[in-house]
Formats: structure tokens, C-alpha cells, sequence
């Protein structure tokens, strides 16, 4: 179909939202030079390719720059989404063709000739169903917006409206936008920041609601499976309600909970957030435990990084890295409440919420990555790594979520105690929330998050005790877990576990049918007699490895041959390095990694009971 055709069937809607948003800009007090409007169409979602118009009003100038954003809040990654933009086509409000030339890999640069009316189209092929990324199919459209939708170089400040137009069997549109009143399926953001930070889901989903204070909250999606919708909902409500005691407030008109499907990960959003997970990994009580940890971490993500956030986090400039080595504080310290908001809530234990911290820790300490790489260093350079960590950089690099989470709780218990338990981290998350966000409606820098902390506990010599903690954060020095934990009358075990299973130190994956060394552990049984990322394994001790899947072909799996081992076995281990047979002898070990255990002491003083009962509301 030629672009003007299309450009034609879209016109009437796009003029007919432009009044809306005339409407609701009126409505906000707001005075824009001109109006913006998005109509997205998915005649065929079989073709995974959402058509896109984009009409800008009341322009001036020759030409036109039309960006695309190359990532998106809240996942620090290039994603370049611009390659999936196809079928470009730019004309003017008397439906005149314009030409255009591509200026950089996001930029479309349009030649207006002094078109005060200008009309974009474009498709985006969108077929990977994950919380940062956009996906359509037949059962469903998800939108990361900052995929899909353009902007106009210097105007992002701009209001918009957004009108969707579901596919013909679909009768379902669900976002934290603000709707536009009596025009269904049309949305409004009073700028391109929080459209960017608004998902869209589209389908049949079924919508759970309820309130909280008041306020509207939906949880959205399309096979929630044999889930208990009654206890789903009200634990997101108890959720909710923990976290608006703490900060004090609840900042938005509606939220959304956005369940796009199977898979993994989350992303935060101011007015909602979008889930990823397996409703049957729910059915067991330990699953059903960490997907709500999974929920309120990206719920209290509304409060700590959306409103409280390091000043590099926003205005976020979208044609490049936004970097910041205070991510530990951003995740981490998120991480670290998720948890402690659960045990408040009533849905964890004592015990099970002193375990996560311990997983936490150990996650953290029983790399060899904590050797080589501080919290503020994995932050600042996570988009070098992403979130995958494989091969050298496995051994090299940790994950500010886990230190983050450590130095959130050495911190709370750190300013409890200098504090005599008059003050507390939570006192710090008010103090910035009301601030930051609030008053002078800006992040904090790293000074002022640290200044934060030492007022919290008391200033003066006080203040000064947390030095130790924020060392920890920009060093790889070992952390005197015992002395803090020790405030709020904990015992950490810090001796090495007891584990019998014997230690290989290779991880795995299966290739086109072949076991392939995917990382290497530093200083491991492996590393030790030479085994290398890339070698393919092919025999243990004589014996061919197989498929994990493979029923009737030879060899059995590595698992199997190494099942039962002890540690000082020697296995001959034969590997095919770029096409030549090596054998080598590994002396399997004792993997040398502690608990890290948490329990409460015996017998604690009168101030360090005080500080548990109150740090976990008892």
C-alpha cells in the first residue's frame, strides 16, 4: 500500500485526536505551541508490524529532525531501536510528499520547506515479548513506548495525545497514561518523558481492580492461569499501603500493574510497571514469596528512582548513555526494601526476610567479581556489561542490586544505632523524596544522598561513623558485617559452609548439539588445569557427554558422569579447541563459599533489641 493511502485512512483520527489534546492541554492550565498526535494501527499483527502517525502542528522552519530513543529508562542498555523502524514517510497538511534523509542512526531529518503541519508514518516490527522491548503478535500487543514512538528534536517538553487502534478481536487498552475524557482508546501525557515512561498493553487481558486511600490500581494481563485473584489482589494492596507509610504519600491518580506474559524481568514506570513471569511458578508458596518480592520491588521503584533519583536520572537524554555510579542506591537499596516492605506488610517472616538479606550477601561475596569491582564501579559501568555477565566479565564484575542491598542495610543499621534507634534509612528515603523530588523537583547529587544519611544519624561524629559504609560502596575492601548486623543484636555466620558436593568450576550451555565451555571460574578445579571459555567438552573419563535432551543418542549427560564425585577425584576431561582434540586432568574441589547465616543473639542489650523490633515492626 503506497504511504499516502495509509497516511489517508489515518488523517481523520490523528485531526480528531489533536482536539483532544487541545482540550485536555486547556484543561491542565498548559499554553503549547502547537499540537502533537500519535495514531498506532495493527491491521495484521501476524506480521509483528505496528503502523505508526505522527502529526506535529504549528511548526516552523525548513526542516524537521524526528528522533527515536536508542534505550529506555529503568534498563540501562543500548537497545538501538531505531532498527526496527521501516517504511518511513513524512508529507505535509495538504498531503504534499516531503522528502526526508536519515542524519544519524536515530535521526530522521525532514525537509518541511516551511510546512507549519507535518505528518510522519512509519512501521516497527516488534516480536520479542520483554518488559524492554515491544512485541505484537496474535494473541497480543505490548509497547515499550521509547521503541515505538518518535519525538521532534527540541520539543520533547511538548504534550501529546496518543489514540491506539486495536486489532479488530481485541477490545482491551491498558496503561498508566491519563486517559482522554470521552474518546476512547486516546491517551494524554503533558510530555515525551512520561509517555516514554508509560506502556501499553493491548488485547483481551483481564483487569483485577482495587483501590488504595482511594486511589485506583489495576493488575492487567492475559493468562494469569489458576491464580487466587482475591489474595493477589489484596497483598498488592498491603504492599501498597507499606510502602505509602513509609514515604508518607501516594504521588500518582491511577497504577497499573502490566502482567505481558511468560519470561522474566520487570521495568519501572512512575504510574505503572511492567511484569514478566510464569503464573504457574506461583502455585507453590516459595514461587508465589519471590514473585511478590519481584512486585514490590518494581512498585517501590515509583518512589526510589522514578521521584527519589540521582541527579543523572532525568532529564534523561535519549541518543545516548545516561551514566551514574549511585545505581547501587537506586537498585540496590530498592532491593534491599522490597523485603523489608514484605515484612512489614505481613507476607514474609522474620526468618524468611533475614534469609533473603543473607542470600543477598552471599550472592555478592561468593564471586570472585567482589575481588575486582565496587558498587559505584559496577553502576557506572553497567552499560558496558549489561545484566548478563558471562565469560571474563563473570569473574570480574558483581551486580550493584546484590552490594546495593548490603549497604542499604549496613546503612539503616548504622544510622539506628548512632541514632540510638531515634532515626533510620527510612528518615533518609523521606528526607529526599520531600526534597529532591518535591521541592526543588530535581535529583540529589552524591554528596547530597551521603549528607542525607549523616543527618539522618545525628551529624557531628555521628554522621562521620558512616564513612565506613559509603568506603564500602567506591571500594573492594571487606565488610565488617558482624559489627552492624551486631546492632541490631544479629550473629552473621562468616565461616565457610559445609557443603559436600564436589567442585567443578566450568559453566556449560549446549550448542547445536555440542556442550560448549561458556565461563570459566577464576582460580577453580577448571581454570587451575587449563580449560578455557569456547573449549567444546566432548568425554569425561572415556565417556562421551551427551544432550541433557537427547534419550537415545551416546553419552550421557556431564552432570551424570560427575554425580556422586568427591573432592581430590581427578577426571580426564576431553575438549576440542578450534578443531584440535586436548585432554586434561582436573582434581575436582571444595568450592569455597560461606553462608553467611543470620540469627538473632541470645541475649541482645536493651538497644539492639529495640532496633530489631522496630527495623522489622515487631
Amino acid at each position: 500500500m503506497k504511504p499516502s493511502s495509509r497516511l489517508i485512512v489515518f488523517r481523520a483520527t490523528v485531526l480528531l485526536a489533536m482536539s483532544f489534546l487541545l482540550i485536555a492541554s486547556s484543561t491542565l492550565g498548559a499554553k503549547p505551541e502547537g499540537t502533537m498526535a500519535f495514531v498506532v494501527s495493527m491491521e495484521q499483527p501476524n506480521t509483528h508490524l505496528y503502523h505508526v502517525a505522527f502529526r506535529c502542528d504549528g511548526l516552523k522552519g525548513e526542516t524537521q529532525d524526528f528522533k527515536m530513543p536508542v534505550w529506555t529508562p529503568g534498563y540501562y542498555v543500548i537497545m538501538d531501536y531505531p532498527k526496527n523502524v521501516l517504511n518511513f514517510r513524512a508529507e505535509d497538511g495538504a498531503s504534499r510528499a516531503l522528502t526526508w534523509e536519515k542524519t544519524a542512526k536515530n535521526i530522521w531529518r525532514v525537509n518541511s520547506r516551511g510546512a507549519t503541519s507535518v505528518t510522519v508514518s512509519y512501521d516497527v516490527y516488534a516480536f520479542n515479548l520483554f518488559c524492554a522491548e515491544s512485541c505484537l503478535d496474535d494473541s497480543q500487543g505490548f509497547i515499550t513506548p521509547a521503541s515505538v514512538f518518535m519525538n521532534l528534536a527540541g520539543r520533547i517538553n511538548h504534550p501529546v495525545t496518543v489514540t491506539i487502534k486495536p486489532y479488530k478481536d481485541w477490545s482491551k487498552v491498558s496503561t498508566g497514561l491519563d486517559p482522554v475524557e470521552g474518546r476512547p482508546d486516546t491517551f494524554f501525557a503533558p510530555d515525551f518523558d512520561v509517555l516514554y515512561d508509560s506502556p501499553i498493553l493491548v488485547g483481551n487481558q483481564e483487569v483485577l481492580a482495587f483501590n488504595v486511600r482511594g486511589i485506583p490500581h489495576e493488575f492487567v494481563g492475559a493468562d494469569l492461569g489458576a491464580i487466587d485473584r482475591v489474595k493477589l489482589v489484596s497483598d498488592l494492596g498491603r504492599i501498597v499501603e507499606a510502602a505509602a507509610d513509609l514515604i508518607g504519600e501516594i504521588p500518582y491518580r491511577r497504577y497499573v500493574f502490566i502482567a505481558i506474559g511468560p519470561g522474566g524481568g520487570g521495568l519501572e514506570h512512575q504510574n505503572s510497571t511492567a511484569l514478566a513471569f510464569d503464573p504457574a511458578a506461583l502455585d507453590s508458596a516459595a514461587g508465589y514469596r519471590t514473585f511478590l518480592s519481584f512486585v514490590c520491588h518494581e512498585y517501590f521503584h515509583l518512589y526510589n528512582v522514578k521521584r527519589i533519583r540521582p541527579l543523572a536520572l532525568g532529564p534523561f537524554d535519549y541518543d545516548r548513555e545516561d551514566y551514574t555510579d549511585m545505581l547501587w542506591v537506586s537498585e540496590g537499596i530498592t532491593v534491599y526494601y522490597e523485603d523489608l516492605l514484605l515484612k512489614r506488610a505481613g507476607l514474609l517472616t522474620r526468618d524468611q526476610v533475614l534469609d533473603h538479606f543473607r542470600t543477598n550477601i552471599a550472592r555478592y561475596e561468593n564471586i570472585p567479581g567482589h575481588l575486582f569491582q565496587s558498587a559505584a564501579e559496577a553502576s557506572f559501568d553497567t552499560w558496558i556489561d549489561g545484566y548478563a555477565r558471562a565469560g571474563n566479565a563473570a569473574n570480574t564484575t558483581i551486580s550493584y542490586y546484590d552490594k546495593g542491598a548490603a549497604l542499604g542495610l549496613l546503612l539503616d543499621l548504622a544510622i539506628r544505632h548512632e541514632s540510638r534507634n531515634a532515626r533510620s534509612l527510612d528518615d533518609v528515603m523521606r528526607t529526599l523524596y520531600r526534597t529532591y523530588y518535591k521541592e526543588k523537583k530535581r535529583g540529589f547529587t552524591d554528596e547530597e544522598f551521603r549528607q542525607a544519611c549523616e543527618e539522618a544519624a545525628g551529624g557531628g561524629k555521628a554522621g562521620a561513623a558512616l564513612a565506613e559504609v559509603f568506603e564500602y560502596a567506591v571500594t573492594v575492601r571487606d565488610i565488617d558485617y558482624p559489627k552492624y548486623l551486631g546492632y541490631a543484636g544479629l550473629v552473621i555466620n562468616m565461616g565457610l559452609s559445609d557443603s559436600t558436593g564436589a567442585y567443578f568450576g566450568a559453566a556449560t550451555a549446549e550448542r547445536e548439539g555440542r556442550l560448549m565451555v561458556t565461563g570459566v571460574e577464576w582460580e577453580s578445579p577448571a581454570a587451575q588445569a587449563g580449560l578455557s571459555e569456547g573449549d567444546e567438552i566432548v568425554a569425561l573419563d572415556g565417556v562421551r557427554v551427551g544432550s541433557a535432551g537427547a534419550v537415545d543418542g551416546p553419552g550421557r549427560t556431564m552432570g551424570d558422569l560427575l554425580k556422586g564425585k568427591k573432592p581430590g577425584y581427578r577426571v580426564k576431561v576431553m575438549i576440542s579447541r578450534r578443531g584440535t582434540i586436548h585432554e586434561f586432568e582436573v582434581i575436582l574441589g571444595r568450592k569455597p563459599e560461606r553462608s553467611f547465616a543470620i540469627t538473632p543473639r541470645p541475649a541482645a542489650a536493651p538497644l539492639q533489641a529495640a532496633i530489631l523490633r522496630d527495623w522489622l515492626r515487631e
